[in-house]
């Protein structure tokens, strides 16, 4: 194949370890900037449950539990036990960053009850993009192997780069939902004085970083779907 040069590939080098190492700092990014805020401390002294819960009763939205959940940045809201679930570093905490991300997740249930269409859209794609994902490298496997069998050969090949195709999908609905959630959640900030005006920034900040690991973890998925068309897209012409 002409990306690989004495066995080493170029693909990888090019496309997808830049991305990689976008995604390593957004991940460190994330955790050092809501560290960072983590330490300024609201003067309303209210705690990311409290927060959350108010973007909740503003918005008109009932019935949603709000839970703990251990570990470092596990939030998350869970559309089928209608629960938001705060790790340990945003329930009962005051600071800025712990309030940012908990207004983020009570925005996801607001999402929800407000039949937000991308977020709809993504929970309905979500066991479609996990089968595919699971499929892809095996299917372009077997067709490696069997390359015998000619153009069959080449069409499991290229299944198997359309349903790898699927993840980049679903990266893809996952940006808009996690950038409206996030616009909810200082829009509720702002307009229910939450935060002062110099403590947004702060959950401004933390929201801003949370958000790049999003768009890193969509620039891993294209980049990987481009090196697998790139090695194997062409394989028919090659041969």
């Amino acid at each position: 194949m002409p990306y690989y040069y004495y066995g080493f590939d170029w693909t990888y080098v090019i496309l997808v370890l830049p991305c990689l190492i976008l995604s390593l700092w957004a991940s460190a990014n994330v955790n050092s900037t809501f560290k960072k805020y983590s330490k300024q401390y609201s003067l309303r002294q209210l705690t990311g449950a409290e927060a959350a819960q108010r973007v909740l009763r503003a918005n008109g939205v009932h019935g949603v539990r709000i839970e703990r959940v251990s570990g470092n940045l596990t939030d998350h809201y869970d559309p089928k036990t209608n629960v938001i679930r705060l790790s340990d570093g945003v329930y009962n905490n005051t600071s800025t960053a712990a309030i940012g991300v908990a207004c983020h997740e009570a925005g996801h249930a607001v999402q929800y009850a407000e039949g937000y269409a991308p977020i709809k859209l993504r929970a309905a794609i979500i066991p479609v993009t996990n089968f595919g994902s699971r499929l892809a490298m095996p299917l372009i496997l077997i067709g490696l192997l069997f390359s015998t069998l000619g153009s069959f050969s080449d069409t499991l090949i290229y299944l198997g780069i359309a349903c790898f195709g699927l993840s980049l999908v679903f990266q893809l609905v996952t940006l808009p939902v996690e950038f409206n959630a996030s616009r909810r959640a200082l829009h509720a900030i702002s307009d229910g004085g939450l935060l002062t005006e110099e403590e947004q920034k702060g959950a401004r900040k933390t929201l801003t970083a949370a958000a790049l690991t999003y768009v890193a973890a969509t620039a891993v998925a294209l980049a990987q779907l481009l090196r697998l068309i790139a090695l194997f897209g062409g394989r028919r012409r090659d041969d």
